[in-house]
């Protein structure tokens, strides 16, 4: 995936490099960033939501929706771009 992000990129002339083996890495290290940061921030909504787990059934509420709303403010209170 980097490898096609960094041959649009200059393909595009976007961005300039002499040599694309490094940008691709770099590019490749903040994908992997981004899902792993993505990823506990999901661990935090689940443990939010297991710690809540009687409420939301109790109540009927849905999962999904619960899971979105509190992964949004989550996201924004850490300043996370989703």
């Amino acid at each position: 995936m980097g490898f096609s992000i960094v041959k649009n990129l200059i393909n595009d002339n976007k961005i300039k490099t002499k040599d694309k083996n490094i940008m691709v890495d770099f590019v490749q290290e903040l994908i992997i960033d981004e899902f792993q940061t993505e990823e506990k921030l999901d661990q935090e909504v689940r443990q939010i939501l297991n710690k809540h787990r009687e409420k939301i059934r109790s109540e009927n509420i849905e999962y999904q929706t619960m899971f979105r709303m509190i992964k949004s403010k989550l996201a924004k209170e850490k300043n996370i771009v989703l």
